[in-house]
């Protein structure tokens, strides 16, 4: 019988998705994004006044960006075409961009359509530009990837940006209840599902109302039908959804979200936090070799000195990530986490790394004194290079009052330790050399 079920409910809908056939058509079936869409927001007010400028719609999957696009399509006055990144040539869009010029000539609008904006490449969207520059049409992206990364600069420039957010459970519930209520729902079925199970679907779908949509289409095919009644059970739906899908994009946005939350976790000592986020991005596919060597950087950038050890320990789970891989290298790079998370912080080689960076970009090509300049000919000793060169291990204390920096930059200073960790021993014993050249060297006696 739920065979049957599946194949008749299939049919009848035509394989049409349930999330297109209960599709808003017009603002006020349109769930979610009430900050961009509410009473009195902006693009509410942009769409009904028809009004619409050159725009981008930026969010994650299943927040509405097409479904705001196909309303716009059925307000506006103007001719509304959409374009495909895979089927769209240079000379197909510069065909259509010409016919909306000469349909602007006329004072007829077009509005332009690209859902996946971002993968178009650099040369299809110039194709646009110019027209976009001049008015010709109105163009709506849609991203899922942040536009700063994905779409030229100058198309960019002349296009609105609406952040559209992951839906809430609250939202996800409305759109689930309004599928049931839709005339093109489920037609001519009574489904019978308690709101524990819608609310189940709304937390599975991660804020994606087309993701909360798909599934509970699954359960329904898949419930238990009497007659013109389906009724989803507890057992059919946990059959669906007993592994949460993740977002992640090795090479988008997301990759460098969870980068920082990993690096700002382990800065903060949040050693839990650390765990997480590292879980996350592997659990997303990362190769764990960037974040290995993501934690090398880590050890030297943000502990240093305050405890040595941070920087072996994530050499060698870099290794360790080479040698045996995924996934039995999780638990190194966790080991590695809360090891960096735990230990003390101090960014003073972080701060002389860019101090010095800073001067050198400044001063140039200081020349080195002659003292400690190489002398392996005649001509470079008859040169005095090498002169007066002072051997600190010849020396009772190992130290010497001969200048090693530039004199240009004598007296300054580049690290500063803290007094966290070991670094307080690094403090004591450069204390203890400035205290030691306060009293022999003649220069900073006073």
């Amino acid at each position: 019988m739920k065979s049957e079920s599946l194949f008749a409910l299939a049919n009848q809908n035509n394989n049409t998705p349930l999330a297109s056939r209960v599709r808003p058509q017009n603002l006020d079936e349109f769930v979610g994004q009430t900050q961009l869409v509410g009473p009195g927001k902006i693009l509410r007010d942009l769409i009904e006044a028809d009004q619409i400028p050159s725009l981008i719609f930026w969010g994650p999957p299943g927040v509405g960006k097409t479904t705001l696009a196909e309303i716009i399509a059925k307000h506006t006055k103007a001719h509304f075409i959409t374009f495909s990144a895979v089927t769209s040539s240079i000379k197909d869009i510069r065909k259509i961009m010409n016919e909306a010029e000469q349909s602007r000539e006329y004072g007829d609008k077009t509005v332009v359509f690209i859902d996946e904006i971002h993968r178009f490449n650099k040369a299809q969207q110039d194709a646009f530009l110019p027209y976009v520059e001049r008015g010709s049409i109105t163009l709506i992206g849609a991203t899922t990837e942040n536009p700063s990364f994905e779409i030229n600069s100058a198309l960019l420039s002349r296009c609105k940006v609406f952040v559209l957010h992951a839906l809430t459970q609250a939202d996800i519930m409305q759109l689930l209840k309004r599928a049931l209520k839709h005339p093109d729902g489920f037609p001519d079925y009574t489904v019978q599902v308690d709101d524990s199970l819608l609310k189940e679907i709304a937390a599975f779908a991660n804020g994606d109302g087309r993701n909360a949509l798909n599934t509970l289409e699954m359960a329904v095919l898949n419930g238990q039908k009497d007659g013109r009644t389906i009724t989803v059970t507890e057992q059919t739906l946990s059959q669906l959804i007993n592994t949460k899908s993740l977002r992640y994009d090795r090479n988008g946005e997301e990759h460098y979200d969870l980068i920082s939350a990993l690096h700002k976790s382990m800065r903060n000592s949040d050693a839990d936090a650390a765990v997480y986020w590292c879980e996350r991005m592997l659990a997303g596919g990362e190769d764990p070799i960037y974040i290995a060597r993501r934690m090398v950087r880590f050890a030297s950038e943000d502990i240093g000195l305050a405890d040595p050890n941070a920087l072996n320990l994530a050499v060698n789970v870099f290794q360790a990530c080479q040698f045996i891989g995924m996934p039995e290298c999780s638990v190194h790079l966790v080991e590695c986490a809360i090891y960096l998370a735990c230990a003390p912080k101090s960014n003073a080689m972080e701060k002389a790394d860019l101090k010095a960076k800073a001067i050198i970009k400044r001063t140039g090509n200081l020349e080195v004194p002659l003292q400690i300049r190489n002398a392996p000919t005649k001509l470079m000793k008859d040169l005095d290079y090498g002169k007066n060169y002072q051997y600190a291990h010849d020396f009772p204390d190992k130290l010497t009052t001969m200048k090693t920096m530039p004199p240009e930059l004598a007296g300054t200073t580049f690290y500063e330790p803290t007094e966290q960790g070991k670094e307080i021993r690094f403090k004591q014993r450069l204390a203890y050399i400035k205290q030691w050249h306060a009293q022999h060297d003649p220069q900073q006696k006073k």
